[in-house]
Parts: structure tokens; C-alpha cells; sequence
């Protein structure tokens, strides 16, 4: 009992903390004058994916690359799968097809390049995550050179991204604690988190990295649900698409990046075909049914949604829970 409670207070400071970040992040650049392009393309984007950074950071300190790796292949998964579905039936998305040609097929470059290295090398090295963190940094770049004071769909789309966040920010030192305490509560949270995964895992007699594919990486999703149904709710589809393919980006090329220069990750073993099918696959669907129809509906959110539960019962099945 003692090990739930400590678990489901990791995933709670997680959910506060990414939330309080983003917000305090946010209402400190636009106090500061940024452009809000500059605040869609990397506080919004990167402020949702801090819980995944923390928790897989800590999770590489105690020697768990399972948790590390998995917590990073499932919150992609659950981005798609659960969270966009969930969106387009509580209200399709509607996309502009401008505005996700360049970062969906990144997004799927990503997921595919990362699948084809652990193919090959089993450890992802410091060198690797140098990589991922300079294309990562490559893409914000070109990305800002590109749409700075354009009009196109997708430049739309990053701004908008921002004002999911408080149109009229508090004040600086308001902000900046909102942004403070989010971070404390991460780092907390994030160790919570971490150190009852492993004990639930050693307990049950499962594996880490499917502990990290379902439990660790939903909980750590839980501010990019919060944001997409928010942004649904209001109306913003494209906010809502935008947030999932930002966070999947984020999560490959960022989070990975700084946890294998944190210290080189063995990827797991048990992470199979099904994860890495289900991992790209996820994010080859997501951008058909955009770009099909400009528009994901509530019947194609039905399918996805169907796709998590059948990948949810698989990892049940495998885990034995």
C-alpha cells in the first residue's frame, strides 16, 4: 500500500510540476518580450516533455535504462494513441496540411531513426545523444529562420501554441515562482516516481521496461493530457495536434539526448517488435489520417483509442500484471 501511495504521489507532483513549468516558463518570456513563435517552438513544446526528461534522467542515475528507454518509446505511443484519439472524440481535429508536413515527417524520421539504431548498436551513447540534441536544435533553428513574422499555417500553429497558457500572464515573480516550484515539484516527483517503478517492478516480478512503457509513461503524458483536452475543449484542434507532435520530437530528440549524455543508456532488450511497431506506427497513422482528410475525425480518434486498449492488453498479457 505504502508503494501506491508513493507512486501515485510521483505521478501527481509530475502532472502540478509540467503544468506549473509551462506556465511560469511561459508567463516569464512574454513579461520579457519573446516572440510568442519562440515561446510555442520551445517552452510549450519542451515545457510538457520535462516530466519524461526527469523521469528518464533519474531513471538512468539508479541504473535503470529500462525505465529510462521505455518511459520515453511508451509516452510517444500514449501521445498518439490515447491522447490525440481522446481529442478527436471530444472534438475532431482539424489540421492544416502546411502545418504538419514538416514536423510530422520529423516526428516519423525520428521515430524511425531511433528504431533503426537500437536495431544496430545496443547502447545509446554520449555521441548519439550529442546528435539527437543538435538536430533537435537544428529543426528550433530553421523552424524560427523560416516562419519569424510569416503567416503560413504552421508558424500559426506554434504561436497559438503559447496562448494555451494564460493569454494575459501573471505577473514576473509570479511567474517565476509558478516556474521555480513547477521544477522542484518535477525533480521531487520525477524521484518518486522512479524509485517506486523499480520496487513495484522488483516486486511483481516484471520487467522494468515494461513497467516504463505503460505506468511510468502514462503518468509522465499527464501534462500533454491536460494540455490537448484543454486546447480541444477550447476549440484549438490545431493546438491540440501541434502539442502531441512537439512532445513526440521532444521526447526523441530531447529527452534521449540529454539522458544519454547524462550516461550512455543500453537499450533494452526486451523492448520488441511489438513496442517499436506500435512506437512508429503510432506516429505513421496519426499523420495519414491528418493529411488524408485535413482532419482527424471522432471515428478515426475511436480507431486509435482501440489501438492503445490492444496495445494495453498485449503489455498486460507480456507483463503478467
Amino acid at each position: 500500500m505504502e508503494l501506491w501511495i508513493q507512486f501515485a504521489g510521483g505521478l501527481a507532483l509530475l502532472a502540478v510540476g509540467g503544468e506549473a513549468v509551462v506556465r511560469g516558463a511561459v508567463g516569464v518570456a512574454r513579461r520579457l518580450g519573446v516572440s510568442e513563435l519562440l515561446i510555442g517552438l520551445t517552452l510549450v513544446g519542451f515545457g510538457t516533455s520535462t516530466p519524461e526528461l526527469l523521469t528518464s534522467v533519474s531513471a538512468a542515475l539508479r541504473g535503470s535504462d529500462g525505465v529510462a528507454v521505455g518511459n520515453v518509446v511508451g509516452s510517444n505511443i500514449s501521445n498518439i494513441l490515447l491522447i490525440a484519439a481522446l481529442a478527436a472524440i471530444a472534438r475532431p481535429i482539424a489540421v492544416a496540411r502546411a502545418a504538419i508536413f514538416r514536423d510530422g515527417a520529423l516526428m516519423i524520421a525520428a521515430s524511425v531513426a531511433l528504431a533503426a539504431y537500437a536495431f544496430f548498436i545496443p547502447t545509446l551513447e554520449r555521441w548519439a545523444g550529442a546528435m539527437l540534441l543538435l538536430l533537435l536544435i537544428a529543426y528550433l533553428w530553421s523552424t524560427w529562420r523560416l516562419e519569424r513574422g510569416s503567416e503560413r499555417p504552421s508558424a500559426e500553429l506554434h504561436r497559438a501554441g503559447s496562448h494555451a497558457y494564460d493569454p494575459a500572464p501573471p505577473g514576473l515573480w509570479l511567474s517565476l515562482s509558478f516556474a521555480v516550484g513547477g521544477i522542484a515539484a518535477l525533480i521531487f516527483g520525477a524521484d518518486l516516481l522512479v524509485q517506486g517503478a523499480i520496487a513495484l517492478a522488483r516486486m511483481a516480478g516484471l520487467s522494468e521496461t515494461v513497467i516504463g512503457l505503460s505506468i511510468v509513461a502514462l503518468g509522465t503524458s499527464l501534462p500533454e493530457l491536460v494540455a490537448t483536452l484543454a486546447a480541444a475543449a477550447k476549440g484549438r484542434s490545431d493546438v491540440a495536434f501541434g502539442n502531441v507532435v512537439g512532445s513526440n520530437i521532444y521526447n526523441v530528440l530531447g529527452v534521449l539526448g540529454v539522458t544519454a549524455l547524462v550516461r550512455p543508456l543500453a537499450i533494452p532488450l526486451d523492448l520488441g517488435v511489438v513496442d517499436w511497431a506500435a512506437f512508429i506506427g503510432a506516429a505513421v497513422l496519426l499523420n495519414f489520417h491528418a493529411w488524408a482528410g485535413a482532419r482527424i475525425s471522432r471515428g478515426e480518434g475511436a480507431f486509435l483509442l482501440g489501438l492503445y486498449l490492444l496495445y494495453v492488453t498485449y503489455l498486460v498479457a507480456r507483463g503478467g500484471f
